[in-house]
């Protein structure tokens, strides 16, 4: 018998029971309402009900706050759907500044968000990324008084350091609740930088963005890994995929959501078969032996 690491299908963020997939909508930019609709729809039919943006999503393409945008639309344009879902969006890139987190510049953005994503309030804002200008006591008093206020309810981080966490963490009464660090078997950073032991530690949520390495454990191109070390980890998820007669990115979603600090797995595709396809991590069966086997194609060595 196969000695299965268990991956728990739920956990909470601050006051949210949340599936751990969650739909990323980085991509929505241009994507037509009736679209945008049918994936969120597809997801919450799943069992996915964090639904991940952010201001920045779209620049660069169309506009920015676009996908916002498209995803305010979809969700006027199905009543009810916001009820349903857990809405994060983030904020404090302000190109070509690049970064913005002062007091005034973090409630512009959440109230520019609202009116875009056409909602009273967002359950989780993060903080996109650390801006080194912004004292921590500034961005702190910025989050609570939106919270205080109603427009977010609840608040966290995303491409914070340890250190960053804390000290923001220490000029603040309202807890933060999420994290969101890069991670995947091709990037597994959170595992020696201490984010994913801050979580366990504090009960902070991981929401790992790029959970399939860009897309490189899907497609096999790409990816933030040497291209070595890269086909080094999709030989041993493609025997694990074989084994449990799945997809290659089904087991790198495993791979994510069998850590103990129970991340969330955000996705993006674009298609609603692969939303669908994506729950079928939950029933992948990973061994200890497994998970270690692909971390060690990533170091290109064996653990000491």
């Amino acid at each position: 018998m196969i000695d299965a690491l268990p991956l728990a299908r739920t956990r909470r963020i601050g006051p949210f029971e949340v599936g751990r997939i969650g739909y990323g909508c980085w991509r929505f930019a241009g994507t037509p309402v009736a679209a945008a609709r049918e994936k969120l729809e597809t997801a919450l039919a799943a069992g996915i009900d964090l639904i991940d943006t952010a201001a920045i999503y779209g620049f660069g393409e169309t506009a920015f706050g676009e996908a916002e945008e498209r995803l305010g639309d979809a969700l006027a344009d199905a009543p009810g759907l916001r009820e349903k879902i857990v809405l994060v969006t983030k904020g404090g890139i302000v190109p070509p500044i690049p970064y913005d987190s002062r007091k005034a510049a973090l409630i512009e953005s959440v109230e520019a968000s609202l009116r875009r994503l056409r909602t009273e309030a967002v359950d989780l804002f993060l903080v996109h990324r650390p801006d080194f200008l912004a004292a921590h006591a500034e961005v702190g008093a910025a989050l609570e008084e939106m919270h205080a206020a109603g427009k977010i309810r609840a608040a966290g981080v995303s491409n914070y350091t340890v250190a960053q966490t804390r000290a923001l963490q220490a000029q603040m009464d309202l807890p933060l609740v999420a994290t969101q660090p890069e991670f995947s078997a091709l990037e597994p950073a959170p595992l020696y930088d201490g984010v994913l032991d801050l979580a366990q530690e504090t009960g902070l949520a991981p929401m790992a963005w790029s959970p399939l390495g860009g897309g490189a454990l899907a497609t096999g191109q790409g990816g933030p890994a040497p291209a070595a070390r890269r086909d080094a980890v999709l030989a041993e998820i493609d025997r694990i995929a074989g084994r449990n007669g799945c997809g290659r990115d089904v087991v790198a979603l495993a791979w994510v959501l069998a850590h103990p600090a129970a991340p969330v797995a955000l996705i993006g595709t674009q298609r609603p078969a692969r939303i669908r396809a994506a729950m079928r991590a939950f029933d992948v069966r990973l061994t200890r032996r497994d998970w270690y086997a692909v971390l060690e194609a990533r170091l290109g060595e064996a653990m000491p």
